[in-house]
C-alpha cells in the first residue's frame, strides 16, 4: 500500500559568499546539510513541518541583486545541528543540552539551477505574490514557508515548467 503524503514548499536564503547554489550543485550527490539555523521560529519550521521530498526555492541573499536561483529538495528528517556543539564553529551554543538539543539541521540536494534569476524585485512586482512573506517588511528568517501557487508562479517566472 502506497501512502500519499503533503509536500510543502520552502524557501531557504544562503549569502552566495558563504554558500551558493552552484556551491550545492558542486557537492558530492549535489546534497549537503542546511545547518547553522539560529532562530527559533525557523528552526521550529524544521522540527514540525519540514519532510523529505519538500521543495526548496534557493535564494541568493544579501547580494547587489537578491534572487531565487535554484530548485532542491528536503532530502532527510531534522536532526541535531553538529555545529551547536562544535566549540569552533560559529555556530556553536554552549548551553544547547546534548540530551535535546535546541538547534536541528535538515539536508537538502540540488534539483535544478533555474534559467533566469527571478529578483526580489521582480517578486515585489509580481501581482499575486504579494502575500508572500518574502516581501512583507519584517520578515528575515532564512528558512520560510511558501505556498504552493507561490513556488508555482516563481518557476514560471524563472522560465521554467511546473
Amino acid at each position: 500500500m502506497r501512502y500519499i503524503t503533503r509536500v510543502n514548499y520552502w524557501l531557504f536564503k544562503s549569502e552566495p559568499r558563504e554558500f551558493s547554489f552552484d556551491d550545492l550543485l558542486k557537492r558530492p550527490g549535489k546534497s549537503e546539510p542546511w545547518t547553522g539555523i539560529r532562530n527559533y521560529q525557523a528552526r521550529n519550521f524544521i522540527r514540525d513541518a519540514m519532510q523529505v521530498g519538500d521543495k526548496v526555492l534557493f535564494y541568493h541573499s544579501s547580494t547587489a541583486l537578491p534572487a531565487v536561483v535554484g530548485i532542491a529538495e528536503i532530502i532527510s528528517k531534522p536532526y541535531p545541528d553538529p555545529l551547536q556543539f562544535d566549540d569552533k564553529s560559529g555556530y556553536f551554543d554552549k548551553g544547547s543540552p546534548t540530551d535535546n538539543p535546541r538547534w536541528l539541521a535538515i539536508d537538502i540536494k540540488a534539483v535544478k539551477k533555474l534559467k533566469k534569476e527571478v529578483t526580489f524585485e521582480q517578486l515585489k512586482k509580481e501581482p499575486t505574490l504579494q502575500t508572500m512573506r518574502l516581501v512583507q517588511r519584517g520578515n528575515r528568517l532564512s528558512v520560510l514557508p511558501v505556498t504552493k501557487d507561490e513556488f508555482q508562479t516563481i518557476v514560471k517566472l524563472a522560465g521554467e515548467e511546473v
